[in-house]
């Protein structure tokens, strides 16, 4: 599944006329470049979230024959649901029993989706977040068996979920790629009270003590966020230096 139904207001004016995903990066749009990464590691089918400017991207599939794929619409006009809402809205769409992956429609990377998809069967996690030693302000922490514990703004000192606490010796810290596998049996966890709009990562810091959720940890992955203009205009240079690790 691509989430691709976002506002992109970090990228206003360009998102004031077309859809986030659609914004080109490196003379194509950032959508193509993910569900081109997605092919060439093998998937076949893909679920993509719509929101904003929606029928702008259902155009794009079409004029492109879905890019020779099995391409489903979870279409999110009337309102949208986060990235927990959108995956619940999304559940019908999946079918059968086999785990799924997630990845942002702004996000660029390296990593090997294969590698990480076939981590995730091995694993018998309910969810495996891709994660690597990367500079931010905020991190997810894992414990020893790589289990996810926690959640940390290292500027502000908040943590989630509400019990936590946050001790240095006793977790490891890691940055979130958006970039993740998710198994049906997550569904589960998704009661009553998960209902409408939600954030995934606000679910997974709810439930993290129930649910398996565990990570796959990664010191080479080389990844740029291009939702923010000052890193789409760094992205050009990042697509010629990934491609030959992409091949």
């Amino acid at each position: 599944m691509i989430f691709a139904a976002g506002l992109g207001t970090r990228l206003k004016p360009l998102t004031d006329h077309m859809p986030k995903a659609l914004v080109p990066v490196a003379g194509k749009p950032m959508l193509e470049h993910v569900i081109l990464k997605l092919k060439a590691a093998g998937f076949t089918e893909l679920v993509i979230n719509i929101h904003h400017f929606g029928e702008q991207i259902i155009d794009f599939l079409k004029a492109n024959q879905n890019f020779g794929l099995t391409i489903h619409i979870s279409d999110e006009r009337d309102c949208l649901l986060d990235t927990g809402g959108g995956i619940k809205k999304a559940e019908p769409l999946f079918g059968g029993n086999e785990p799924f992956l997630i990845h942002n429609v702004d996000i660029l990377s390296d990593t090997d989706l294969k590698a990480l998809y076939d981590y995730h069967l091995q694993s018998g996690n309910d969810a495996t977040l891709l994660a690597s030693h990367r500079k931010t302000a905020r991190y997810l922490l894992f414990d020893k068996e790589g289990r996810l514990c926690g959640w940390i703004n290292k500027d502000t000192q908040q943590t989630k979920p509400e019990s936590f606490v946050y001790d240095a010796e006793k977790y490891q810290e890691y940055a979130f790629s958006g970039i993740h596998v998710i198994s049906p049996s997550l569904f589960r966890y998704m009661d009553e009270k998960w209902q409408g709009k939600f954030s995934i990562m606000d679910f997974y810091l709810q439930t993290c003590k129930e649910a398996k959720l565990g990570g796959c940890f990664t010191d080479r992955l080389h990844l740029i966020d291009i939702g923010k203009p000052e890193t789409l205009a760094k992205a050009e240079e990042f697509i010629l230096q990934i491609i030959p690790t992409n091949k």
